[in-house]
């Protein structure tokens, strides 16, 4: 089995650490986007993340992985199952399911068990990557380049929560929630709209520039490709300190409260940026109050609002001919002017 590079060994790219473990905490943000040049640790901490997860409780033999909790959503199995008592339960680690991008939609949402079918005559539900993806984590690398029937689908699911399967004279329905993290290079083509605005964070990265990052980058990567197991051994106690701070932070998330000039704070960033809709400053609130849990903190303040800001809405901002600047100093210039801050905060997982 393949060791991936520790998660807490990745060197900077903070802002990209900081929105996956927002991710982690809160999986209604509705996933992070990546962005940036190649080489620059997307798709390294993606695979570095199962270490780092707090691990879960799934239904005993459940395809889907669904939550042994009553009130979860189930699927027809565990749903009937339930009538007769307690869903037998077992703790499992959070699935991260990579998303080829030649896979084809059987695949992806599941088809008929062609082996089964000649065999024995039975028609079975063969489960895809979304059933396997189930209250996880769904990645996609160079997102931009999916073909559009598989965006349709991930629309689709992401919008209702449930795989329907209905061909081949199966009919099936199963739940399907995951955080969709995708990463691409933006200078080897665009992303659709109705996809772009269903990640909840977005995140732009760059080759580092600075001597000292760039040598401890090198230095990190070799001793990992000399030993692997053995440095990862190095940052397991770093990984197991983080996954524990995660699983903290879920536990505190419920009784995090969002005062009213908070909120307000984050209508007056909405409206100085001229987002579309109300998606922005719902998200913005879901991410501010996950850092919040992640810092300890009993409320949400403005200066959680400060560090998420630019994750939240960067992407969300209509393109505007006459402003030379991107988006994300457009977004610091109104955080600035609207959310002034005195001391920033340290980053989350320091390198």
């Amino acid at each position: 089995m393949s060791v991936p590079f520790p998660f807490t060994a990745i060197v900077g790219q903070d802002e990209m650490k900081l929105a996956l473990t927002l991710a982690a905490v809160e999986p209604a943000l509705g996933g992070v986007l990546v962005l940036g040049d190649r080489g620059t640790g997307k798709s390294t901490a993606v695979r570095g993340l199962p270490a780092v997860l707090p691990r879960i409780a799934v239904v005993e033999g459940c395809p889907y992985g669904c939550d042994p909790a009553e009130d979860a959503p189930h699927c027809a199995a565990c749903a009937e199952a339930r009538h007769a008592g307690p869903l037998p339960a077992r703790e499992a680690a959070v699935p991260v399911v990579d998303l080829p991008l030649g896979a084809t939609e059987d695949r992806v949402a599941g088809a008929l068990d062609i082996e089964r079918a000649l065999v024995s005559g039975e028609a079975r539900f063969q489960p895809g990557l979304l059933a396997r993806a189930n209250r996880g984590f769904l990645y996609v690398d160079e997102v931009n380049l999916l073909e559009d029937h598989i965006v349709d689908l991930l629309l689709d699911v992401a919008a209702s929560g449930e795989n329907v399967v209905e061909r081949e004279g199966l009919s099936v329905r199963h739940p399907a929630r995951f955080v969709l993290v995708g990463s691409c290079n933006p200078e080897e083509g665009e992303l659709r709209p109705q996809l772009l605005d269903r990640f909840g964070l977005s995140v732009e990265i760059r080759t580092p520039s600075d001597i000292p990052t760039r040598v401890e980058i090198v230095v990190r990567r070799d001793r990992f490709d000399a030993d692997r197991a053995g440095f990862a051994r190095d940052w397991a106690g770093r990984d197991a300190d983080l996954r524990a701070t995660l699983a903290e932070a879920r536990q505190r998330l419920p009784a995090v409260d969002a005062p009213r000039a908070t909120l307000e704070a984050a209508a007056r960033l909405g409206v100085a940026l001229g987002t579309d809709g109300l998606r922005g400053e719902l998200t913005l609130l879901r991410a501010a109050r996950a850092l919040a849990a992640l810092d300890g903190d009993r409320a949400v303040a403005e200066a959680h609002l400060r560090r998420v800001a630019p994750l939240a809405l960067r992407h969300r901002l209509r393109r505007d001919p006459l402003d030379a600047v991107g988006s994300a100093a457009r977004v610091d210039r109104a955080v600035e002017e609207v959310l002034p801050a005195s001391v920033g905060a340290p980053a989350l997982v320091p390198a």
